[in-house]
């Protein structure tokens, strides 16, 4: 009988699992979580606080799956110590493990700029984990004034959450640009008046020079005072257990199409690893949902045995916020279509004729077809590409096609 560890308990963990259990139904899977609460659907703590949802609601799958799996889940444990000769893994209680085959799937922890003052602060958070949920349930209410420091996915959705708990809320974007990692200052511009219009106030390119007390005084001499911090200033990939092995690391754990590390039998998958985008010419942290559970699925099937690959990753992101909806998807090359509105916004790129990103901006109806255009690399001489410009459907694609896709469905 195989022996499987998995570290970390998030989705790329989850769909680790489901992926060995799609080759081998026997072997022993143990699951080391430093969270006490494993399984726990991260994109959902923004609702937890709004109060759309509550704790039983926020397992990525029901309580009974890592029993029908046929898992060990270590809570509350840290893997310390990887040996890959040995085939083991040390805990931070003592306790050692081995493997035939190991998967990390260690997630990212929040980055904190080394502010000067910063240690004099009272009441300083993360918002990346249910357990900072819980910390700001706690300590925001309507006498507090929050500062929120990082304009990415993970300080706006904060803003969003609080929204109606906090007295104030204010965020510091250094760039100037909220998301600029995902939209183009237009799109950036229209989503900054619309959380505006929600109370957020923002100050746009400017940081912290220091901290006095619960005081920051900006580079640009405004002092902003408030109650509560939220550091949201972007993640790090975990890959300290697999670089003190001697395992190969970038900025993530070095991945091959198989999930593969350089260290025989380890695998990973998720926001800790770094692994082939869809050109085949670049390797990525690509830290999405999705991105996660295609990868810790591929990394479970050939710890089992089975053989699969992955090499289709794309920059993938949708986010919701105060009703406007965000999608992008790709890289932002050479623009072929623009279309505005007071309340929409789309732009697609292509490149060598095909398509290679879009940005769309309040509605976002049918945008897998253009995901599906991307990582397909249709050739667009091949559709009514003037046609799927103006409205996303399968029509313009031709019989042949959608016989292709739809089973014959015509």
């Amino acid at each position: 009988m195989k022996q499987y560890v998995i570290v970390g308990a998030g989705a790329a963990a989850a769909a680790c699992i489901e992926g060995i259990r799609s080759v081998d139904r026997t072997g022993k899977i143990t699951v080391i979580s430093e969270e006490e609460r494993p399984f726990c659907c991260r994109p959902l703590i923004s609702y937890y606080l709004e109060g759309k949802t509550d704790l039983e609601h926020m397992h990525l799958h029901s309580p009974a799956f890592t029993r029908e799996a046929g898992c060990t889940v270590c809570t509350g444990r840290r893997a310390a110590h990887l040996d890959a000769a040995a085939k083991t893994v040390r805990l931070d209680s003592g306790e050692t493990l081995p493997y035939d085959a190991l998967c990390v799937a260690a997630g990212a922890s929040p980055q904190t700029p080394d502010y000067p003052g910063l240690e004099g602060v009272h009441g300083v958070f993360h918002f990346n984990a249910l357990c900072d949920a819980l910390a700001l349930e706690k300590a925001v209410t309507k006498s507090t004034r929050v500062l929120i420091l990082g304009g990415g996915l993970i300080g706006l959705k904060c803003a969003e959450s609080l929204q109606a708990r906090a007295g104030s809320l204010t965020i510091c974007i250094r760039s100037g640009q909220l998301l600029r990692s995902i939209l183009d200052a237009d799109g950036s511009e229209m989503l900054r008046a619309h959380m505006e219009k929600q109370g957020i106030q923002f100050i746009l390119g400017d940081t912290p020079a220091r901290f006095e007390g619960n005081a920051a005084v900006m580079g640009g001499g405004q002092r902003v005072e408030f109650d509560a911090l939220v550091v949201a200033s972007g993640n790090r990939p975990n890959t300290e257990l697999v670089s003190a092995a001697g395992g190969a690391v970038g900025r993530g754990i070095l991945v091959d199409t198989r999930m593969a590390t350089s260290l025989p039998d380890v695998y990973a998958a998720g926001d800790c690893a770094e692994g082939w985008t869809l050109t085949g010419q670049t390797r990525r942290v690509l830290a999405i949902w999705p991105n996660a559970v295609q990868q810790g699925y591929c990394a479970g099937v050939n710890m089992a045995g089975g053989e699969k690959n992955f090499d289709r990753a794309i920059p993938m992101n949708s986010i919701g916020l105060f009703g406007l909806h965000v999608m992008s998807a790709g890289s932002y090359t050479d623009l072929v279509y623009e279309a505005h509105t007071d309340a929409a916004s789309k732009k697609l790129f292509a490149r060598d004729g095909v398509l290679t990103g879009f940005i769309l901006i309040g509605d976002v109806q049918r945008a897998g077809i253009y995901t599906a255009l991307i990582r397909e690399k249709t050739p667009l001489a091949s559709i009514d590409f003037e046609a799927v410009k103006r409205e996303p459907s399968l029509l313009p694609f031709g019989r042949a096609y959608r016989a292709q896709k739809l089973g014959g469905a015509v």
